[in-house]
């Protein structure tokens, strides 16, 4: 592999430019939408659910070796055609969540949150993303080679290698399927044990309203194991802020007053449960506090952004890959690119039943192709899930309302405007940052660049037609926002609930912005302090719930790593890690099967779950949420198991 400075014309992939081998197959192409379609089903409940996102590329490279080896021989270059294809699907799905559900949040934004229009939205975002990469490859990839370390990419194209060369990858993804499939059946099916063991002190403790509780599911654990104990920690510190310091001490003060405190009107503080509070005041803080981190992370890229951009003029000028004959270096045509951009913004435009117009579609251009650039530099530094997507959204958002300020467009109709180019540059710079790893793999093992964009196209189609109806399931059943009366633990969307405040704020100017500046100053205070807030700030501003289980899986992965020095499970293709994956990928699939469920009579009024719900520890109090901690232990104690196995490549 070329290092820093290393002349790229002597890099050579796995698989040379002269050689021909199968690699944009039928097999291929529909095992890989296949795979979009479940990864960006389980994208959708798992961002909904935590504001975050989890690459799919290895996964879904490590699952599709072992099903060609079951149904016959497959090829690297079609190996590799799956993973790229399925990968689009998970990039997508982040895309929409983090921004479309607040279409349920704005002054007539319900109307728009439909079926036709999510996916409208889902196939712009995602083609422009492909599309506007295109001029980019040989700029990031090709010339970066050796400087841009793209991690998700190498480690992928380093699976697909060892796949090529024999071993079982796969087996522990599967053992982590199974084993969070029958855990969450068990739990939330049958009733064995509690979903959300909670410790709650008095009013009247010392520390009034102070909240203790934890989400056991195997999705959550999985996730922290992934992104480590340093992650998880600075993640849940916020919530732990959030819960155990802000709600008391707002109970404390609260307490002898009055009167309502706004944003609250007609409910004194001292009558409020700790989740009142939460939903009446922490948000606000959360929100300011998000905001804050995720223009800190983005003024941070500034030297990168700037370069990303130079390159990217400079590789257009010089006319990217133009007349190039070699396998290894055939990319969509350039006129394509152009062509296709256009026609989308101008389809966008038009299109009476999505809220755009002529200029809204200009910026979606302009920001689009700036952010897709940021994107996709960024994750090849610093790797996928360190991309802030979210920063980029809130200064697309932020300058879009601006805009409209000047113009003086600050209707409720023009809330859903706004969010629309903001979800458009959202869903386009998720998808770039993946796509660029996907090719990164595939320069690497020798796939075909034009092939590759064609299977990304082809991914983001496929899946884009699941993710929104995945998304109206999970909000008529479950329930999107913690305002939503659909059930008792509604999914609470954080990234979403916050663009659709920042829109709000910006347009109407009806936010409590005391508690939003309180929040900014927080972060700020953990900038000053050296720490990267943008973590932090979404820890605050989820439900303790969520961030608790997470920072349960960072401690397995501590663990790991002290009692492993060899560092061998630090890599993203040890055994741990892949059974995390599967952990994620069960959990997450039979989460969207509960809710399918639940939307299912049996009888009037009674669901499945309600059905067959035994509630075996519901009556046992604390000793029931003791019970009920400990089986999520010992989920833990498996993790651990299986990481401290030794790899076989």
């Amino acid at each position: 592999m070329a290092q820093n400075g290393q002349n790229v014309k002597a890099f050579k992939p796995y698989i040379s430019a002269t050689d021909f081998i199968p690699e944009f197959t039928p097999k291929a192409i529909i095992l890989g939408a296949i795979f979009g379609i479940i990864f960006g089903a389980a994208t959708v409940y798992l961002g909904l659910k935590v504001g975050l996102t989890v690459s799919a590329s290895i996964p879904i490279a490590v699952l599709a070796i072992a099903v060609f080896k079951k149904i016959g021989n497959s090829t690297i270059l079609e190996n590799n055609m799956v993973q790229t294809i399925g990968s689009a699907g998970e990039s997508v799905a982040a895309g929409v969540v983090f921004t479309i559900p607040a279409l349920l949040f704005l002054d007539g934004g319900i109307e728009y949150f439909e079926y036709f229009q999510v996916l409208v939205l889902a196939l712009a975002g995602g083609i422009l993303g492909v599309l506007f990469m295109v001029p980019l490859r040989r700029a990031l990839i090709v010339k970066e080679h050796g400087v841009l370390p793209y991690p998700e990419g190498t480690a992928c194209a380093d699976v697909l290698i060892a796949g090529e060369r024999g071993g079982n990858l796969a087996q522990k993804v599967y053992y982590g399927l199974g084993v969070a499939f029958i855990y969450k059946v068990l739990m939330s099916i049958f009733g064995l044990w509690k979903d959300t063991p909670t410790q709650s002190f008095d009013k009247d403790s010392a520390l009034p309203n102070g909240t203790i509780m934890a989400e056991i599911s195997p999705e959550l654990l999985g996730v922290g194991y992934i992104i480590g104990p340093k992650i998880s920690g600075v993640m849940v510190a916020g919530g732990v802020v959030s819960w155990l310091v802000l709600i008391p001490l707002i109970t404390i003060f609260g307490s002898g007053l009055e009167t309502a405190f706004p944003p609250v009107k007609d409910t004194l503080i001292r009558d409020m449960s700790a989740m009142d509070i939460w939903k009446n005041y922490i948000r606000y803080i959360g929100a300011g506090a998000v905001t804050f981190a995720g223009i800190m992370t983005l003024i941070k890229t500034i030297p990168t952004i700037i370069s990303a951009f130079k390159d990217s003029l400079g590789d257009l000028k010089n006319g990217s890959g133009a007349g190039t004959v070699s396998r290894t270096e055939k990319d969509l045509p350039i006129s394509f690119v152009l062509i296709g951009a256009v026609v989308l913004v101008v389809f966008m435009a038009i299109i009476p039943s999505i809220p755009t117009n002529f200029l809204s579609a200009i910026m979606i251009v302009i920001f689009g192709f700036f952010f897709v650039t940021v994107s996709s530099r960024i994750v090849g530094i610093l790797g996928s899930s360190s991309n802030p997507i979210s920063g980029m959204t809130i200064a697309t958002l932020m300058a879009t309302s601006l805009i409209f300020v000047g113009l003086g467009w600050t209707s409720h109709a023009h809330q859903p405007i706004a969010l629309v180019v903001g979800s458009i540059v959202c869903i386009a710079a998720a998808n770039a940052g993946a796509t660029s790893q996907d090719l990164k793999t595939g320069y690497l093992v020798g796939a075909t660049p034009v092939k590759q964009q064609w299977g990304l196209i082809i991914g983001v189609v496929a899946s884009a037609f699941v993710i929104g109806g995945t998304m109206l399931i999970l909000n008529n059943s479950i329930g999107i926002g913690v305002d939503s009366k659909a059930s008792a633990n509604p999914l609470p969307a954080p990234q979403a609930t916050l663009m659709a405040t920042v829109i709000k704020g910006l347009l109407s100017q009806d936010l409590p912005w005391g508690l939003v500046i309180a929040g900014m100053a927080l972060s700020g205070v953990l900038e000053l302090a050296g720490v990267r807030s943008l973590t932090f700030a979404v820890g605050a501003y989820l439900p303790l719930s969520t961030t608790a289980p997470i920072f349960i899986g960072g401690l397995v992965k501590w663990m790991v790593e002290r009692k492993n020095k060899s560092g061998e499970e630090d890599s993203e293709i040890g055994p741990g890690a892949l059974f995390s994956s599967g952990l994620i990928a069960g959990g997450s699939l039979t989460g969207i099967l509960l809710a399918i469920l639940v939307a299912t009579e049996v009888e009037p009024g009674v669901n499945v779950i309600q059905y067959l719900n035994l509630g075996l520890l519901n009556g046992l109090g604390g000793l029931g949420d003791l019970i009920s901690l400990i089986v999520f232990l010992g989920l833990g104690g498996m993790l651990y198991s299986f990481a401290m196995q030794k790899s076989k490549s």
